[in-house]
Parts: C-alpha cells; sequence; structure tokens
C-alpha cells in the first residue's frame, strides 16, 4: 500500500479509531505530593471550618492533619515551594513573645494572675451592671478557698493514685457542677454553674470556677469550654464516685445490682499472656458469692478469677448498662472456646481486651449518658467523640 492511500484511509477515519492516546503515569512526583498533602490541610479543613486543625486526639482526623502542617511550618524547604498554595496564610512561622507583656496578654483567663489582690497585673473590673453577652469575667482571690481546698488534695492524690485520669475535652456538655478540668496545667473545679441561657442560638451559663492557686472566676461556660479546647483537660471522675457516689442517692433510691470487672487467673498461655483481658458483669447477688466457683464456670474461662473493681448501680437498668458496654467494647471482644468438664464447648462473650482505666470512663459516659456520641479507638486504646469539634 503506497503512502498516499496509507494518509487517505487516516484522513478518512471519521470515528477516531486511529487515534491512541498517549498513556498517563499514575505515579506522583515529589513536588505532587508534597501539593497534595497541603491540599488536605488548606482546602479540606481550613476552608471547610474556618479555621486551623488542633491536636485535639479526640479527632484522630483533625490531630493527623494539625500534626502535618506542625511539621510543613517547621520545613523551611517545603514551606517554601508551597508559598503559592497557601491562601491562608498557614505556613508562617509561629511568632514567639517578644516581651513579657506579650506574655500577660495573651493570657485570656488570668491564669498567671497570683492570688494577692494587689498584684501589678491584677485587672480590677467592677462593673454595675452585669449584662450576660457582654461582661467580662476576670479573676479574682477566692474568700472562701477553705472550703474547696481538700478537694483539691483529694483530687491530687486521686490522679497519683490512678484513681482519676486526664483525658481529652471533647464537648462543652462535660462541664457540669462538681467537675474537675486541668486547665494550661491548672487543675480547675466547677463549684456552680448559673441559670442556662441561650445565646447565639447555643446554650451557655454562667461559673464559678476555683482554681488551685486560691483564685476564682465566673467565665461564662463556653469561654471554658474555648480554653479547655485549647490546652486543657478533662479529670475523670473517681473511681469510688462513678457508680456509687453516696450524694447521689437518696433513701428512695433502690439498688438493682452490681457492676463489676474481673481479671482472670487462668494458668493457660492463650489467655494468661493477654494484657489488658477483663471480664465486665452484672450481678443481683453479691459478686464474691457469684464467682466462687469460677474455676467450674466456662462464664469465667474455667479458672479462679481476681476481683480488680466493683460498682453499686443504684436507679439503673444494669441489664442496659452491661449490653451498652459490650457493644461499644465489641471490636475487643475475647473470641475463645472454652470447654466444661463435660466436654461441652462454649464461647463466653464478656471478655474484654481493654485498658481499666478505659473501660471506667466508659462507665462514665454511660451514666452521663454520653457515650452515644463517643466510640472507642481499639488500636490506639482511647475513647474519641465521634463527632470532633468541627462546627
Amino acid at each position: 500500500m503506497d503512502a498516499d492511500k496509507l494518509r487517505e484511509l487516516i484522513e478518512d477515519d471519521d470515528l477516531g479509531l486511529l487515534s491512541v492516546k498517549p498513556k498517563q503515569s499514575g505515579y506522583m512526583s515529589e513536588d505532587e505530593r508534597l501539593a497534595e498533602s497541603f491540599f488536605e490541610v488548606n482546602e479540606l479543613f481550613r476552608r471547610q471550618y474556618g479555621r486551623e486543625p488542633e491536636k485535639d486526639m479526640t479527632n484522630i482526623q483533625e490531630a493527623k492533619l494539625a500534626m502535618r502542617l506542625s511539621a510543613l511550618r517547621e520545613d523551611a524547604g517545603k514551606a517554601k515551594e508551597l508559598v503559592d498554595l497557601d491562601e491562608f496564610n498557614l505556613l508562617r512561622p509561629a511568632k514567639k513573645p517578644e516581651s513579657i507583656d506579650e506574655i500577660f496578654a495573651d493570657d485570656d483567663l488570668d491564669i498567671l494572675v497570683g492570688a494577692d489582690a494587689d498584684s501589678i497585673f491584677n485587672l480590677k473590673h467592677v462593673p454595675q451592671t452585669i449584662d450576660m453577652p457582654d461582661y467580662v469575667a476576670r479573676r479574682k482571690p477566692c474568700d472562701d478557698f477553705d472550703q474547696f481546698e481538700d478537694l483539691f488534695f483529694q483530687c491530687h492524690a486521686d490522679l497519683q493514685a490512678g484513681k482519676r485520669t486526664l483525658r481529652p475535652f471533647a464537648k462543652e456538655q462535660q462541664i457540669k457542677q462538681g467537675q474537675f478540668f486541668a486547665l494550661k496545667g491548672v487543675l480547675t473545679y466547677i463549684a456552680n454553674v448559673g441559670e442556662k441561657e441561650k445565646t447565639g442560638g447555643k446554650t451557655n451559663a454562667r461559673l464559678r470556677c476555683i482554681f488551685e492557686n486560691g483564685t476564682e472566676s465566673d467565665m461564662l461556660l463556653r469561654s471554658l469550654a474555648r480554653e479547655l479546647y485549647k490546652d486543657g483537660r478533662r479529670v475523670t471522675e473517681s473511681e469510688d464516685r462513678l457508680m456509687d457516689d453516696p450524694n447521689n442517692v437518696f433513701g428512695e433510691d433502690s439498688q438493682t445490682g452490681h457492676i463489676y470487672v474481673l481479671r482472670s487467673l487462668s494458668t493457660n498461655p492463650d489467655i494468661a499472656l493477654i494484657r489488658d483481658l477483663y471480664k465486665i458483669g452484672f450481678s443481683t447477688l453479691p459478686v464474691e458469692e457469684r464467682i466462687k466457683n469460677a474455676e467450674d464456670d466456662p462464664t469465667y474461662l474455667m479458672a479462679p478469677v481476681h476481683l480488680v473493681e466493683i460498682f453499686e448501680c443504684f436507679n439503673l437498668n444494669p441489664q442496659k448498662l452491661e449490653l451498652l458496654l459490650h457493644k461499644f467494647f465489641g471490636k475487643v471482644c475475647l473470641e475463645v472456646d472454652v470447654f466444661d468438664t463435660g466436654g461441652k464447648r462454649y464461647t463466653p462473650r464478656e471478655w474484654f481486651i481493654v485498658p481499666l482505666p478505659v473501660i471506667a470512663e466508659a462507665l462514665e459516659l454511660i451514666i452521663s449518658g454520653e457515650i452515644v456520641d463517643f466510640a472507642y479507638d481499639h488500636q490506639n486504646k482511647l475513647i474519641y467523640s465521634k463527632g470532633g469539634r468541627a462546627e
């Protein structure tokens, strides 16, 4: 076939059958990968939520983006390459305070102000009338601090003994009377929550916050929440009060049973070598009576057990509470077959591979009714808020 005939056939290709597009490689260059990593921070978070991602482990995805942004800021070379894409000026270096005045100017909650009323740093504001949206709370000496001092000592003792733990702050609803928080390293006690009002479509309230350095503040609930999101932690309730706080039990209340936590004393290597293996169960009988023949009961893995924790339940549906716990920790339920003395096979479903402090925190969330807003991350062994904090 001569060249003219071939040219004629090509020109007559109305359907484009002879058009071949060059194959595109799926390989991304280093520059493309760098731009893609910044795109997620810039577009998927800053543009959507109007703020930078923060290192809050209650929202794993946000924490990952925050750590990525921090790494990009610290790498001057990468930051320079991305400058044309930095629409929101996210890659600016962190500004260091240039003077002591700048440090105190950034102290929104007067954490750095001492208990001395005559301190040169103590700003005095005494308005004649208090308008909730405009009133600015300030720290001042707590005249009746002696009534709260023992509470702080006990809280510190509980933290040291492991009866309380520090957990990420997840939502405003966690701020309740009688709760402790760690705010910028300062232990804070919520002595009172005032009348709740609707401001800006959300509930707010005036608080009485007592600080362990002998000062107090009447800041708003949402103001405290905002600071706790930045640099704060929630102090979990004492294990001794999770289920049987005498301040919450009255004469007409009825005890409905016990939630208990057990550790297996099995010598079976397949069980004995499992770390953080606990049974969470319910009993209407005294727990000691319930577990006395554990070595003959498949429910207890045909082995003696050690009673780790026991919680008395008042005015609760213990069966429902137990079911919620099992659903919450479903992904870490122990899967093992146990055979009784007659050779019959059983598969116990009340043993979970989860740290004890996490179990205590889950119990606290169930009691407060907040458990539906949280989930358990079995890989990182922590409880996190499902919705995070992005609004």
